[in-house]
């Protein structure tokens, strides 16, 4: 297996920590006495939480294709796959981070979320071939 798979995985995961420390953040901004669990989407606590809840709902089964993919083959469409999968959910967490609300939709956001699918949707076929 190269190196780059396991560079892709570590990337994936970085922002899952980095948006969760955003929601700690935001947390000790409100206080004690603050609404901790909004649900207005323009509430940019609630915003925070989205975005960290979309990376933990999405990074860990695409690094569990990634590096499934890796271990049955060291073919060049993995690598691109797994590039594209981090490209697009930096895109996504970038995209619902600068939105002025949730409730609408942007470019940035829905190009991470289409290239979220599209990257998980070819690593999944791609595992089942490779097992096949």
């Amino acid at each position: 297996m190269n190196t780059l798979p396991v560079v892709c995985i570590a990337l994936l995961a970085l922002p899952v920590f980095v948006l969760g420390a955003n929601v700690t953040r935001h947390r000790a901004m409100r206080g004690d006495t603050g609404n901790q669990m909004p649900t207005d989407p323009a509430d940019r606590m609630f915003i925070a939480q989205r975005a960290h809840g979309n990376a933990t709902e999405y990074v860990p089964t695409l690094a569990v294709l990634i590096l499934v993919c890796s271990a049955l083959s060291d073919s060049w469409w993995i690598d691109v796959l797994a590039v594209a999968a981090v490209v697009s959910r930096y895109l996504h967490a970038i995209g619902m981070l600068t939105a002025k609300t949730l409730a609408a939709h942007g470019p940035v956001r829905d190009s991470g979320a289409l290239g979220t699918y599209l990257t998980g949707t070819a690593l999944a076929v791609t595992a089942v071939v490779l097992a096949v």
